[in-house]
């Protein structure tokens, strides 16, 4: 891109109270951005408003410093722009009403250079869900994007803690074509920085093996605002959204529900009617969402299912004939079929069980290093199921 072209995007990005949809007609009216800024007060007004027309006429005091910024930015090769107009923007993300004036791409060059955001969106799958899932929430993030990904899919997602991070590492633990992503992560800063800070290794390894994606200018912090808008790209990149575990507050349920109105698919993980992180995926299954068990009931559904099989192993479902428990001791057992699959707490055990409290915790602490259990805040334990 040039540098008066690149200049003249940025600009438009950059214009106060001038959003996506406005700068959207603005193009549509005159072309590349550079005739924007060519045409008189009268003209502009035919498209937007006067308030916007006036503040289209006037370069916005940053725009000297961001292009700098811009530019040594683009000096890496495994960085990008794709602007509205560019061959290889998404067509899912065209097709919204306030698709990303510009989407600023980090990834491996050669997916940068063969379009790779395009073609994840048209192959790819949202996997989104709790900041704060259970140690079962976390694992059923990795299995089924390690499933989906070694189907073909890229896995979509947005860095967050919890679900989010599980379901890129997920993906990036698959053995699977590595001409395609294995993840994309649209976050909500600009990419010159990495939120939340603790995901930064992380970030580097998905910019390694498929692509991070922001449509927020360079120097962008994390603002609480920008989270819930970027989720309509989450969902535009994607075939459908896979939503694994959600409280009724969660913002993965606008994930959810933005897929649906953008018509693709949506898929929920049933849980425990006594967490509160599966309140939210039951909610969308009682409107209507898709109730999936396995890889392959998500790939049965986006009729993928004959083109890309899922082995067993790699399914995604969660068997306890799988799990390990044949190795495991009677009292072992014993402890697991009492503590079923719900959180309990250490007096609730002793009160099913009848054993006294020490007996309890040596034999959790047991299942726990053996993989069995997971010890949650606030003292409760979980049992894993594992594919």
């Amino acid at each position: 891109m040039q540098h008066d072209e690149l200049s003249a995007w940025l600009r438009l990005q950059l214009t106060p109270g001038v959003g996506n949809p406005s700068a959207r007609r603005l193009l549509a009216a005159f072309g590349l951005p550079q005739h924007v800024f060519e045409q008189s007060l009268g003209a502009l007004q035919a498209c937007v408003s006067r308030h916007q027309a006036e503040a289209l006429r006037i370069e916005p005091p940053a725009l000297g410093k961001q292009l700098d910024q811009t530019l040594r930015w683009l000096d890496a090769p495994t960085r990008r722009l794709c602007t509205l107009g560019d061959p290889d923007y998404p067509p899912g993300l065209l097709a919204m009403e306030d698709p990303p004036l510009l989407l600023y791409l980090e990834g491996a060059r050669p997916l940068l250079v063969q379009g790779g955001l395009r073609v994840a969106g048209e192959q790819g799958l949202a996997i989104v869900g709790s900041r704060n899932p259970t140690a079962q929430g976390r694992e059923n993030a990795r299995q089924f994007a390690r499933a989906l990904r070694e189907a073909g899919l890229s896995i979509i997602s947005g860095l967050a803690a919890g679900v989010d991070a599980s379901a890129h590492e997920g993906a990036l633990a698959a053995d699977a074509d590595p001409s395609t992503a294995a993840t994309v992560a649209v976050v909500g800063t600009g990419l010159d920085m990495v939120y939340p800070r603790a995901h930064q290794e992380l970030a580097a390894r998905i910019a390694h093996s498929g692509i991070v994606v922001s449509e927020y200018p360079l120097g962008t912090p994390p603002i609480a605002a920008n989270f819930p808008k970027r989720n309509r790209i989450i969902s535009g990149l994607s075939m459908g959204t896979l939503v694994v575990e959600a409280t009724l507050g969660s913002g993965s349920l606008i994930t959810a529900r933005l897929a649906s109105e953008q018509g693709r698919e949506v898929f929920a993980i049933p849980g425990s009617i006594h967490a509160p992180q599966s309140r939210g995926c039951h909610a969308l299954l009682r409107q209507g969402a898709k109730l999936v068990e396995t890889a392959q009931d998500v790939l049965e559904e986006l009729h993928l299912l004959r083109q890309r099989p899922v082995s067993p192993a790699k399914s995604g479902q969660l068997e306890l004939e799988s799990d390990g428990t044949e190795r495991l001791s009677g009292v072992q057992k014993e402890l697991l079929a009492a503590l079923g699959f719900d959180p309990m707490g250490l007096d609730a055990l002793v009160a099913r069980t009848g054993w006294d409290a020490a007996t309890l915790q040596v034999q959790l602490l047991s299942l726990e290093l053996e993989g069995h259990v997971a010890r949650l805040p606030g003292g409760m334990y979980q049992r894993l199921a594992s594919g």
